[in-house]
Protein backbone atom coordinates (compact mmCIF):
# COMPACT_ATOMS: atom_id res chain seq x y z
CA UNK A 1 0.00 0.00 0.00
CA UNK A 2 3.01 2.67 0.76
CA UNK A 3 4.48 1.45 -1.98
CA UNK A 4 1.66 2.23 -4.43
CA UNK A 5 1.12 5.38 -2.73
CA UNK A 6 4.66 6.89 -3.77
CA UNK A 7 4.80 5.55 -7.01
CA UNK A 8 1.64 7.98 -7.32
CA UNK A 9 3.36 11.10 -5.84
CA UNK A 10 0.61 10.74 -2.79
CA UNK A 11 0.97 10.37 0.87
CA UNK A 12 -1.08 6.92 1.82
CA UNK A 13 -3.58 9.23 4.08
CA UNK A 14 -4.83 10.90 0.89
CA UNK A 15 -5.60 7.73 -0.93
CA UNK A 16 -6.98 5.76 1.66
CA UNK A 17 -9.36 8.88 3.08
CA UNK A 18 -11.34 9.15 0.06
CA UNK A 19 -11.65 5.42 -0.41
CA UNK A 20 -13.16 5.02 3.24
CA UNK A 21 -15.36 7.74 2.62
CA UNK A 22 -16.63 6.82 -0.75
CA UNK A 23 -17.54 3.56 0.10
CA UNK A 24 -19.58 5.14 3.09
CA UNK A 25 -21.19 7.19 0.81
CA UNK A 26 -21.94 4.13 -1.39
CA UNK A 27 -23.20 2.65 1.72
CA UNK A 28 -25.72 5.36 2.24
CA UNK A 29 -26.70 5.64 -1.09
CA UNK A 30 -27.47 2.10 -1.36
CA UNK A 31 -29.34 2.07 1.96
CA UNK A 32 -31.86 4.83 0.81
CA UNK A 33 -32.54 3.35 -2.34
CA UNK A 34 -33.38 -0.09 -1.28
CA UNK A 35 -35.62 1.59 2.15
CA UNK A 36 -35.82 5.40 1.91
CA UNK A 37 -35.50 7.52 4.46
CA UNK A 38 -36.33 4.88 7.36
CA UNK A 39 -33.76 4.29 9.72
CA UNK A 40 -31.91 7.14 8.39
CA UNK A 41 -31.13 9.29 11.42
CA UNK A 42 -31.46 12.83 10.33
CA UNK A 43 -27.43 13.74 9.91
CA UNK A 44 -27.48 10.87 8.32
CA UNK A 45 -29.79 12.53 5.42
CA UNK A 46 -27.79 15.59 5.79
CA UNK A 47 -24.68 14.08 5.02
CA UNK A 48 -26.43 12.28 2.02
CA UNK A 49 -27.27 15.71 0.52
CA UNK A 50 -24.05 16.99 0.90
CA UNK A 51 -22.27 14.42 -0.71
CA UNK A 52 -24.16 15.28 -4.06
CA UNK A 53 -22.02 18.21 -4.56
CA UNK A 54 -18.55 16.74 -2.09
CA UNK A 55 -17.34 14.20 -4.47
CA UNK A 56 -14.17 12.65 -2.00
CA UNK A 57 -14.72 14.40 1.17
CA UNK A 58 -16.06 12.37 4.31
CA UNK A 59 -19.27 14.35 5.35
CA UNK A 60 -20.24 13.07 8.50
CA UNK A 61 -18.81 15.72 10.84
CA UNK A 62 -19.97 18.29 8.77
CA UNK A 63 -23.67 17.07 9.02
CA UNK A 64 -23.60 16.51 12.93
CA UNK A 65 -22.23 20.11 13.23
CA UNK A 66 -24.74 21.49 11.16
CA UNK A 67 -27.53 19.54 13.10
CA UNK A 68 -25.61 20.68 16.99
CA UNK A 69 -26.55 24.03 15.24
CA UNK A 70 -29.31 24.23 13.69
CA UNK A 71 -31.05 21.99 16.27
CA UNK A 72 -33.54 20.18 13.68
CA UNK A 73 -33.48 18.72 9.78
CA UNK A 74 -35.80 21.30 9.00
CA UNK A 75 -33.67 23.92 10.59
CA UNK A 76 -31.00 22.95 8.57
CA UNK A 77 -32.80 22.97 5.09
CA UNK A 78 -34.18 26.36 6.37
CA UNK A 79 -30.50 27.83 6.79
CA UNK A 80 -29.41 30.17 4.91
CA UNK A 81 -26.42 29.80 2.83
CA UNK A 82 -24.13 32.14 4.73
CA UNK A 83 -25.51 30.59 8.19
CA UNK A 84 -24.93 26.83 6.52
CA UNK A 85 -21.22 28.27 5.62
CA UNK A 86 -20.29 29.23 9.09
CA UNK A 87 -20.87 25.59 9.69
CA UNK A 88 -16.96 23.23 9.60
CA UNK A 89 -16.88 21.31 6.57
CA UNK A 90 -19.40 23.34 4.46
CA UNK A 91 -19.17 25.49 1.81
CA UNK A 92 -20.44 27.61 -1.01
CA UNK A 93 -19.77 24.15 -2.79
CA UNK A 94 -21.35 21.51 -1.03
CA UNK A 95 -24.56 23.35 0.32
CA UNK A 96 -25.83 22.84 -3.30
CA UNK A 97 -27.83 19.88 -2.44
CA UNK A 98 -29.36 21.15 1.03
CA UNK A 99 -30.67 24.02 -0.56
CA UNK A 100 -31.86 22.11 -4.22
CA UNK A 101 -34.06 19.30 -1.89
CA UNK A 102 -35.81 22.54 0.04
CA UNK A 103 -36.36 24.13 -3.00
CA UNK A 104 -37.39 20.39 -5.17
CA UNK A 105 -39.68 19.69 -2.35
CA UNK A 106 -41.46 22.86 -2.09
CA UNK A 107 -42.11 23.28 -5.94
CA UNK A 108 -43.77 19.82 -6.03
CA UNK A 109 -45.55 20.20 -2.76
CA UNK A 110 -46.97 23.65 -4.47
CA UNK A 111 -47.23 21.27 -8.11
CA UNK A 112 -49.66 19.29 -6.03
CA UNK A 113 -52.06 21.64 -5.18
CA UNK A 114 -52.46 23.86 -7.88
CA UNK A 115 -55.39 23.49 -10.05
CA UNK A 116 -56.95 21.32 -6.88
CA UNK A 117 -59.83 22.37 -4.61
CA UNK A 118 -57.99 22.52 -1.11
CA UNK A 119 -61.35 22.37 0.73
CA UNK A 120 -61.08 19.10 -0.25
CA UNK A 121 -57.55 18.37 -0.07
CA UNK A 122 -56.75 19.73 3.69
CA UNK A 123 -53.86 17.75 4.49
CA UNK A 124 -51.81 18.23 0.99
CA UNK A 125 -53.09 21.70 2.03
CA UNK A 126 -51.39 21.82 5.34
CA UNK A 127 -48.35 19.63 4.02
CA UNK A 128 -47.60 22.48 2.00
CA UNK A 129 -48.37 25.24 4.25
CA UNK A 130 -46.49 23.55 6.96
CA UNK A 131 -43.19 22.41 4.52
CA UNK A 132 -43.10 26.33 3.11
CA UNK A 133 -43.75 28.86 5.81
CA UNK A 134 -42.98 26.69 9.87
CA UNK A 135 -39.51 26.63 10.02
CA UNK A 136 -39.46 30.42 9.20
CA UNK A 137 -37.53 32.51 11.69
CA UNK A 138 -39.95 35.57 10.44
CA UNK A 139 -43.91 35.52 10.48
CA UNK A 140 -44.86 35.29 6.97
CA UNK A 141 -48.44 35.89 5.29
CA UNK A 142 -48.94 33.78 2.52
CA UNK A 143 -52.25 34.20 0.18
CA UNK A 144 -53.51 30.92 -2.34
CA UNK A 145 -55.48 32.64 -4.73
CA UNK A 146 -58.97 30.21 -6.04
CA UNK A 147 -60.92 30.22 -8.97
CA UNK A 148 -64.47 30.08 -9.23
CA UNK A 149 -64.57 26.32 -8.32
CA UNK A 150 -62.44 27.03 -5.58
CA UNK A 151 -59.18 25.69 -7.22
CA UNK A 152 -55.75 26.94 -6.39
CA UNK A 153 -54.51 29.60 -9.02
CA UNK A 154 -51.42 30.36 -7.24
CA UNK A 155 -49.55 31.16 -3.54
CA UNK A 156 -47.88 34.23 -3.05
CA UNK A 157 -46.11 35.19 0.47
CA UNK A 158 -47.28 39.18 0.47
CA UNK A 159 -46.06 40.21 3.85
CA UNK A 160 -43.38 39.31 5.75
CA UNK A 161 -42.13 40.76 9.75
CA UNK A 162 -44.36 40.76 12.74
CA UNK A 163 -48.02 40.43 11.64
CA UNK A 164 -50.08 43.44 12.94
CA UNK A 165 -53.17 45.35 11.80
CA UNK A 166 -50.62 48.31 10.20
CA UNK A 167 -48.13 45.87 8.28
CA UNK A 168 -51.03 43.35 6.82
CA UNK A 169 -52.93 45.86 4.08
CA UNK A 170 -56.38 44.79 3.16
CA UNK A 171 -55.94 47.09 -0.22
CA UNK A 172 -52.81 45.23 -1.18
CA UNK A 173 -54.26 41.97 -0.59
CA UNK A 174 -57.41 42.89 -2.67
CA UNK A 175 -55.18 44.04 -5.58
CA UNK A 176 -53.17 40.56 -5.04
CA UNK A 177 -56.80 38.98 -5.98
CA UNK A 178 -57.58 40.81 -8.93
CA UNK A 179 -54.53 40.64 -10.16
CA UNK A 180 -55.28 36.37 -10.11
CA UNK A 181 -58.79 36.79 -11.10
CA UNK A 182 -59.54 34.92 -8.12
CA UNK A 183 -63.06 34.57 -6.60
CA UNK A 184 -61.83 33.21 -3.65
CA UNK A 185 -58.81 33.34 -1.08
CA UNK A 186 -57.23 31.40 1.86
CA UNK A 187 -54.74 33.20 4.69
CA UNK A 188 -52.19 31.63 6.16
CA UNK A 189 -49.00 32.51 8.45
CA UNK A 190 -46.63 31.36 11.00
CA UNK A 191 -45.86 31.53 14.40
CA UNK A 192 -42.36 31.20 14.60
CA UNK A 193 -42.71 30.41 18.38
CA UNK A 194 -44.19 27.14 17.87
CA UNK A 195 -47.62 27.92 19.17
CA UNK A 196 -50.44 28.47 16.62
CA UNK A 197 -52.89 29.83 19.04
CA UNK A 198 -54.47 33.61 17.81
CA UNK A 199 -53.55 36.36 18.96
CA UNK A 200 -56.08 39.47 19.01
CA UNK A 201 -54.31 40.95 15.99
CA UNK A 202 -54.59 37.66 14.36
CA UNK A 203 -58.58 38.11 15.11
CA UNK A 204 -58.35 41.62 13.94
CA UNK A 205 -56.53 41.41 10.11
CA UNK A 206 -58.68 38.60 9.64
CA UNK A 207 -62.01 40.02 10.92
CA UNK A 208 -60.91 43.82 8.19
CA UNK A 209 -59.61 41.13 5.25
CA UNK A 210 -63.35 39.33 5.28
CA UNK A 211 -65.01 42.34 5.38
CA UNK A 212 -62.60 43.96 2.68
CA UNK A 213 -62.87 40.77 0.41
CA UNK A 214 -66.64 40.59 1.05
CA UNK A 215 -66.87 44.41 -0.29
CA UNK A 216 -66.04 43.14 -3.85
CA UNK A 217 -67.47 39.68 -3.62
CA UNK A 218 -64.70 37.41 -2.88
CA UNK A 219 -65.01 34.64 -0.58
CA UNK A 220 -62.18 34.04 2.79
CA UNK A 221 -62.57 30.77 3.34
CA UNK A 222 -59.94 30.07 6.02
CA UNK A 223 -57.02 31.53 7.84
CA UNK A 224 -54.67 28.61 9.18
CA UNK A 225 -51.96 29.82 12.02
CA UNK A 226 -49.45 26.92 10.97
CA UNK A 227 -47.61 26.42 14.56
CA UNK A 228 -45.11 23.32 15.36
CA UNK A 229 -46.43 20.32 13.79
CA UNK A 230 -50.04 21.76 14.71
CA UNK A 231 -52.25 24.09 13.16
CA UNK A 232 -55.10 26.69 14.48
CA UNK A 233 -57.77 26.86 11.92
CA UNK A 234 -59.90 30.03 11.75
CA UNK A 235 -62.75 28.18 9.94
CA UNK A 236 -62.70 24.77 12.09
CA UNK A 237 -63.31 27.25 15.27
CA UNK A 238 -66.47 29.24 13.64
CA UNK A 239 -64.53 32.35 13.44
CA UNK A 240 -65.02 32.39 9.66
CA UNK A 241 -68.65 32.30 9.40
CA UNK A 242 -69.06 34.39 12.66
CA UNK A 243 -67.30 37.44 10.69
CA UNK A 244 -69.20 37.03 7.66
CA UNK A 245 -72.39 37.24 9.90
CA UNK A 246 -70.95 40.56 11.31
CA UNK A 247 -70.70 41.68 7.94
CA UNK A 248 -73.94 41.01 7.06
CA UNK A 249 -75.87 42.18 9.81
CA UNK A 250 -73.45 45.67 9.63
CA UNK A 251 -74.54 45.97 5.70
CA UNK A 252 -78.01 45.13 5.71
Amino acid sequence: MKKDAISHGQPEMERVGPHKGKGHRERLRKKFLASGLSGFHDYEVIELLLTLATPRKDCKDAAKASLKRFKTLQGVLEASPAALCEVPGIGPKNLLGIKLIKAVADRYLEKRLIHKDPLNNSKELFDYLYHGIREKRRECFTVLFLDAKNRVLATEILFEGTLTASSVYPREVILAALNHHAAALIFAHNHPSGDPDPSPEDISITRQLIFACRAIGITVHEHLIIGDSRYFSFADQGYIARMNRDFDIQNK
